[in-house]
């Protein structure tokens, strides 16, 4: 893939955590993030890659999907054929540390950690061992006028994890979802 040392820009289209469009201002990448099912038992999101220069099939192939439990509880993630409870894919540093904080070890063997409001116009803030911020997902600021087509809200990742953007959508998607659930 070609580097242009810029960050992966993805407006989010709808800001909700109903599902929603990550368009990449660049036209690099677009991830959509779509309810598949919804019943009293539990609620399933898939993310594709639906960028127009992947060949997509009639039934696009998810690249992870979730599914959260009765009253918006915690369930499991998957990606291809493994599939983990989120609280085992998504720990808390410590036991009684902050549910808005949590590591996560990705596909690449690394160990990354969201935060909330960590950063400066930041709502969410995704960081390697090392403190190198590697993803942060800002909301609209004050102020600012309505845009069609877009919340205003963004996720930001660095180009040379652009490999991991499905992950850092699904993880950050789990994030938003313990805090809009408040959930421990």
């Amino acid at each position: 893939m070609t580097r242009y040392g810029m960050p992966y820009i993805l407006e989010d289209t709808t800001g909700r955590l109903t599902g929603s469009e990550f368009i990449d201002i660049h036209e690099r990448l677009n991830l959509t993030l779509r309810c598949t099912a919804r019943d009293s038992c539990h609620t399933s999101y898939m993310i594709y890659n639906t960028s127009p220069n992947v060949y997509q099939s009639t039934i696009p192939k998810p690249l992870a999907g979730l599914d959260f439990g009765p009253n918006n509880t915690l369930g499991t993630i998957s990606f291809s054929s493994v599939t983990v409870p989120m609280r085992k894919y998504l720990t808390k540093p410590t036991p009684m540390g902050s549910s808005k904080l949590r590591r996560f070890v990705a596909s690449d063997g690394q160990i990354y950690q969201w935060a909330r409001r960590s950063q400066p116009n930041q709502e969410w803030t995704c960081t390697n061992v090392n403190g190198y911020v590697i993803a942060s997902y800002s909301l609209k600021a004050p102020g600012e006028p309505e845009y069609s087509n877009s919340s205003g809200s963004c996720l930001e990742i660095s180009e040379q994890f652009g490999s991991l953007a499905p992950e850092m959508l699904a993880s950050l998607w789990i994030m938003r979802h313990i805090a809009a659930y408040d959930l421990v």
